[in-house]
């Protein structure tokens, strides 16, 4: 069955990644297109345009993607100055014998393949960061911005933890592949990376078994490896809501570091899907479509507890 499954920031590119799994596209180019749209809308603010930036007030974007047929993956990570590092991360896995590029060396691969500079930085977005400095650093410390200990900064306490938009699709014919994209979380320490472009922590998916991404707390998640482990928990034989909460006992299970949310994604081969939250301080959503519907639906996250 052709189906794609998104967070509730996928929301934008949803209706395209559909229209174009209908007209039979390829699968990676159906799920670029939604992507591509999500990382534009400054409306999401966890994600390209609408992101937030770091500690010091510059954005660095991280995404991956995954094909569940050959196990090919591409990401990068930190990659400043592009809006669209999905796209950048899927030129890694067809250009390139590396799996990850990161800081500099993604930002000049994404030039040298053809990607334009962009201003990653919304109005809105820079005008929150501001808001936030002036409430949550100390003065002593924004008398020497940027010259400062960025040590001194109270990360759990004084940041929350920022969003991705996670794409998990299938065309039909038994293939399956996903994507991610994000900003990060809000106003991380510079050089930061979450799951997202760690093929097994945040994204991982297997054509004989199905596919699984994360969103929220990557921290836990690459910890945890909860992505490939849904995936294995299918292979052995249980169903997508088991595998699901199995990952969520093995995140459960963490002790020390940040212990934040998480929500777990995922679609079995046989096109059943769960979406799970994990630690969840409210409800939440995720948009689901497959050929049998007319259109995208929002549906609620299960909590697992």
């Amino acid at each position: 069955m052709k189906l794609v499954l998104t967070n509730s920031e996928g929301g934008p590119g949803i209706p395209l990644t559909a229209e174009a799994l209908l007209r039979g596209d390829d699968l990676l180019d159906a799920i670029e297109a939604g992507i591509r749209r999500v990382e534009e809308d400054p409306s999401v603010r966890s994600v390209g345009y609408g992101g937030a930036p770091n500690l010091f007030g510059e954005m660095e974007l991280d995404a991956s993607v995954m094909r569940g047929d050959t196990l090919e993956t591409g990401a990068v990570a930190a990659l400043r100055g592009f809006l669209h590092p999905f796209t950048v991360a899927r030129r890694v896995m067809e250009r390139l014998p590396h799996v990850m590029l990161a800081g500099e060396g993604a930002a000049r691969f994404a030039r040298e393949t053809g990607e334009e500079t962009a201003n990653l930085l919304s109005p809105e977005a820079e005008a929150d960061y501001h808001r936030w400095r002036a409430e949550h650093v100390p003065q002593h410390l924004l008398k020497r911005w940027p010259d400062i200990d960025a040590t001194e900064i109270a990360w759990p306490k004084a940041v929350p933890v920022g969003g991705t938009t996670v794409f998990i699709a299938s065309n039909g014919a038994g293939r399956f592949a996903g994507g991610v994209s994000t900003s990060g979380w809000f106003y991380k320490y510079p050089g930061r990376l979450g799951d997202s472009p760690v093929i097994g922590a945040g994204l991982y998916v297997d054509d004989r078994y199905g596919g699984a991404a994360c969103t929220q707390t990557g921290e836990m998640t690459i910890r945890a490896g909860s992505a490939r482990a849904i995936v294995l928990y299918m292979k052995k034989g249980a169903t997508v809501e088991e595998a699901c909460r199995e990952a969520a006992e093995d995140i459960k299970h963490l002790r020390g570091g940040y212990i934040g949310p998480v929500t777990l994604h995922a679609v079995h081969r046989d096109g059943d899907h769960c979406v799970l939250g994990v630690n969840l301080k409210k409800p939440s959503t995720y948009w689901y479509w497959d050929e049998t519907m007319a259109a995208p639906e929002r549906r609620p996250v299960i909590p697992a507890d």
